[in-house]
């Protein structure tokens, strides 16, 4: 399975317009090559390199095996796709905003084999927990980002 970006390539710097300090809106995403008996995509965005450990920028399950594309600066979720909260609190997404230095952000894709089922305000740690032992497949991209301006 691949996951790709007209964004950005894999370990290139995100473009401002997907961060906090543009319009921050979310990169166009698709993937490709998702496994017989995929029954739902769950997509994470974290950042490792946040100084108080790992920030959840974007958690999104549920996201019907037919759906190969998510559009650029995505507000409406296509059908039966659900979000998780992020570390500000919020469903949907976050851009990066580094405190200071060069930051990674790990898109990761995991085609599982089940429907989820998490509860309202559920967090990338609940997704986690049920995601375990239903993965097929996973795919990475990572972006960078520092901050032009202090």
């Amino acid at each position: 399975m691949k996951l790709l970006s007209t964004a950005f390539g894999n370990f290139d710097s995100i473009p401002i317009k997907h961060t906090s300090e543009g319009e921050d809106i979310s990169p166009p995403l698709r993937w490709q090559g998702v496994p017989d008996g995929t029954r739902s995509l769950a997509l994470i965005c974290e950042d490792p390199d946040a100084p108080h450990g790992t920030w959840d920028h974007w958690v999104l399950y549920n996201i019907p095996p037919s759906i190969s594309v998510l559009a650029e600066g995505l507000k409406q979720l296509p059908h039966g796709i659900q979000s998780c909260r992020n570390s500000w609190g919020k469903t949907g997404y976050g851009g990066p905003n580094p405190p200071s230095g060069n930051h990674r952000y790990f898109f990761t894709l995991y085609a599982l084999d089940t429907v989820l089922q998490l509860p309202e305000g559920a967090t990338k740690a609940n997704l986690i927990n049920v995601m375990r032992g239903h993965t097929l497949a996973e795919a990475g991209l990572v972006g960078t980002y520092q901050r032009r301006h202090g």
